[in-house]
């Protein structure tokens, strides 16, 4: 088992250096969590285009729709759980208990989706998933957190981008794989194994990490609310940091979350041919991945990150507008190419700015906060993407929709780069202050 370190009396971040090998244990779920994000945003987009669950007209509209249950839920109950773990008394520490919780209801939440049969059905268990995930995901947002010494925290990064990278990989393949066999359901069969043994190899190997602050005689529910509390406003660089990494976010999320429309309806091609290109693509975009995220990490460690985000921003405004302009789509999957390596490096260094500003001892609370941003990109992208999508098909013709949609994800990471000034960035070369003992 990986053990707690000890934490810096003045900064309150643990002091043990991790193995790289504990490091990659502790971000495992993460793998888990984001391979059903991909493959639940497959299936769906999958079932609107192909399956009769929506006209062709109208699939923006409905995926809008679908979308606003998901994104109230995912920002209420993320920051919410997450502040209740810091205080959470248990002997599996204060964050496992949520993880087991909200993953076991993942299981039945996911049944539900792979054998809905019509649009409804879908839209409620993708809104009760959105419960089941945020009630896990709030509260391993502060672990990880808790465990990493300052040193470290360039490497957990990266391993972190690295896992939700793997993670992307696993869900769209899945679904990939089981389009071709035509039993498309069992992906989401094989996505709930996945976050399974992720979640049982975290539980059972990780420490339970830093012990619960304590409620000083506050109720749950005061605790609940102090999770929305406005002190929060005065840490600015948190809060420009976290409206950054929401921009930048939907801006990738428009390009993975109408993927399949777009090569249908902008380019023509059917089920089969939709899902066997969005692979190849996806093989780019993990290739630009795994090129850019180690070396981003480092650099991010020698020159802040500031600047890699802001360069992040700059590929993957490129790399959405060459997809969205795109007459043919070889040309489309060099824009794909640019997303990756774009993704890769903002995987690599944004956790690590937010680790680096957030208070230590209220990790839960801000993590589950920052993670509103991840949870509600996706939402976001589908709801004004999706309105723009069946405006302009509507206004011009079909399959210039999803072209503006994409043109509209570019401009995203401007406004990303915009809200990232003001983020004052710590100096990590300040030198460690020797605490008596």
């Amino acid at each position: 088992m990986t053990h707690a370190a000890g934490a810096d009396p003045g900064t309150g971040r643990p002091t043990a250096l991790l193995p790289v090998g504990h490091l990659a244990r502790i971000s495992l779920y993460w793998l888990g969590l984001t391979a059903i994000d991909g493959a639940v945003g497959l299936f769906i987009q999958n079932r609107l285009n192909f399956g009769g669950f929506a006209d062709p007209l109208e699939i923006g509209r409905i995926a809008f729709v679908i979308s606003i249950p998901v994104a109230v839920l995912s920002i209420i109950i993320q920051p919410t759980v997450g502040a209740i773990s810091d205080y959470t008394v248990s002997r599996w520490g204060r964050r496992k208990p949520y993880i087991v919780f909200g993953s076991l209801l993942d299981l039945v939440f996911l049944a539900g989706i792979a054998t809905a049969n019509n649009v409804v059905v879908l839209a409620a268990f993708a809104a009760l998933l959105a419960v089941s995930t945020n009630i896990a995901r709030g509260p391993f947002q502060g672990y990880v957190p808790d465990l990493i010494a300052e040193k470290q925290v360039g490497m957990a990064s990266a391993l972190v981008g690295l896992m939700q990278i793997l993670g992307n990989v696993t869900g769209f393949l899945l679904v990939t794989v089981a389009v071709a066999a035509g039993r498309m359901e069992l992906a989401i069969a094989a996505v709930a194994i996945v976050e399974l043994l992720t979640m049982v190899a975290v539980v059972v190997r990780v420490s339970p990490g830093l012990a619960p602050r304590d409620r000083e005689g506050r109720s749950w529910v005061q605790i609940a609310g102090s999770a929305w509390a406005t002190d929060i406003l005065n840490e600015r660089s948190y809060v420009w940091l976290v409206a950054s990494r929401l921009f930048f976010l939907m801006g990738g999320a428009m390009l993975v979350n109408f993927v399949i429309t777009y090569l249908k309806q902008s380019h023509g091609l059917d089920e089969q041919a939709a899902n066997s290109t969005n692979f190849v693509i996806l093989i780019l975009i993990v290739l630009g991945n795994v090129v850019a995220i180690i070396p981003s990490a480092r650099l991010s460690d020698r020159i802040g990150r500031k600047p890699v985000i802001y360069a992040s921003c700059v590929i993957g405004g490129l790399g959405l507008a060459i997809a969205g302009l795109a007459p043919s789509v070889p040309l489309a999957m060099v824009g794909a190419l640019l997303f990756g390596v774009s993704a890769g490096t903002f995987l690599a260094v944004d956790w690590a700015l937010i680790t680096d500003i957030i208070p230590r001892a209220a990790s839960g609370r801000y993590m589950g906060l920052s993670n509103v941003a991840t949870s509600s990109s996706t939402v976001f992208a589908v709801m004004t993407g999706g309105l723009v999508l069946d405006a302009v098909n509507n206004a011009t013709f079909l399959g210039s929709g999803p072209r503006a949609a994409y043109l509209l994800g570019a401009a995203y990471y401007l406004v990303s780069m915009i809200l990232l000034r003001p983020v004052v960035e710590p100096d990590r070369r300040r030198k460690a202050v020797v605490v008596p003992v």
